[in-house]
């Protein structure tokens, strides 16, 4: 099956080109806030927007109005216009909201470029770029596949990343005649149908007192530059102390997706049915006992992973309904208790006798009703 795949590297570039990309990812900027203002002008006055092709015309005077606008990547230029334009549509099909003007204070701040006559390629530990040429990276892996686009990124740890699309193809795994069912919880990450645990390792728990000791020397640094009267933007010592908080969260971010990663890719590789409940993530993070737990676990980014890989190669992702009373039903003999408070980590059945660990339990009720619904779909 041929699909889409993205790889990510760091990149290292030279100081001149760091200026450069600095220098694109402003001109994509610029270009993507002022077609939005011109898009959003025109639908006020006739109840129509533009098109890409009406603003990629229009482009091209600007570059002769703005003659900065030709130092840095044409394609880069376009492909800031392209998610203008596929931005609005999304947003009259109602899957998003409505684009809105960029800002150069956002932390991540990013750009695209699209393959023209081989203007990207990967050469040796290089990658070869529209306007920058050749930039080292640090190439973990090989690339499989033709090369689509690349996104060049600049965190806010100042660190700079590239993104590769590529057109390649996989193949299924093999079967291996194996479901299970996984119970998605905050002081176990999962719990599994076969009776193992996976422990939830709070990254950000464990990072919580650095965090809180350098935001606190963030806070006093823009209070100093405050009373100096000082932009926050020239204040050396505030971006400093800014970046040092950006590595940290991004250390606990790259630490977290390693752990889904390898969790969501051991799943698919192990079973052919993988059976999860259909969690409100969104609804139980208005719990603001929860909230901070729920989101240090990240069970959307997990499930989401899940869903791409088993698709990927050939596997099957059941969700559970998420009213099914999986800690409620006895594993052994079916029979539905009374609902139970979360304290209660453990119930003995009143009609067979079974005692039961409660979240085991609700992991063998989910896999037995994803596999009922999988044969009945």
């Amino acid at each position: 099956m041929l699909i889409n795949k993205a790889y990510k590297f760091r990149l290292y570039p030279s100081k001149e080109q760091e200026t450069l990309i600095a220098k694109t990812i402003g001109c994509s900027r610029f270009v993507f806030n002022r077609f939005l203002g011109q898009w959003n002008d025109t639908y006020q006055k006739t109840g129509k927007g533009l098109t890409y092709s009406s603003c990629s015309a229009q482009l091209t005077q600007l570059k002769k109005e703005f003659v900065w606008l030709k130092e840095v990547d044409s394609i880069a230029l376009q492909s800031s216009l392209k998610n203008l334009a596929d931005s609005f549509t999304r947003f009259f099909k109602k899957q998003n909201k409505a684009p809105r003007f960029k800002s150069k204070k956002n932390p991540v701040q990013s750009y695209t470029t699209k393959v023209t006559n081989s203007n990207i390629a990967i050469v040796n530990n290089k990658i070869k770029l529209p306007k920058l040429g050749l930039v080292r990276l640090a190439k973990s892996r090989e690339v499989e596949g033709r090369i689509l686009s690349a996104t060049v990124r600049r965190n806010p740890s100042g660190k700079f990343f590239v993104s590769i699309v590529v057109k390649t193809d996989v193949q299924p795994l093999k079967k291996t005649e194996s479901s299970i069912g996984i119970d998605l919880g905050i002081k176990d990450f999962a719990v599994f149908s076969d009776g193992h645990k996976m422990d939830n390792h709070t990254f950000t728990a464990k990072m919580e007192k650095k965090l809180r000791r350098e935001q606190r020397k963030l806070s006093r640094r823009a209070l100093n530059a405050k009373n100096k009267g000082m932009n926050l933007l020239d204040a050396k010592n505030y971006q400093k102390q800014k970046r040092r908080v950006a590595r940290l969260h991004e250390r606990v971010m790259n630490q977290r997706d390693d752990f889904l990663h390898k969790l969501s890719t051991d799943l698919i590789k192990n079973h052919d049915i993988v059976c999860i409940e259909d969690l409100n993530t969104k609804g139980m993070l208005r719990n603001h006992k929860l909230a901070k737990s729920i989101s240090d676990v990240s069970w959307s980014a997990f499930v989401s992973k899940l869903e791409y890989k088993a698709k990927w190669y050939g596997k099957t992702i059941v969700k559970i309904s998420r009213w099914y009373p999986s800690s409620q039903i006895c594993s052994e003999c079916g029979h539905q208790e009374g609902k139970k408070s979360l304290e209660i980590r453990d119930w003995t059945c009143s009609i067979c006798d079974k005692h039961h660990d409660r979240d085991i339990n609700a992991s063998q009720n989910i896999l037995a009703e994803g596999v009922r619904t999988f044969h009945l779909a």
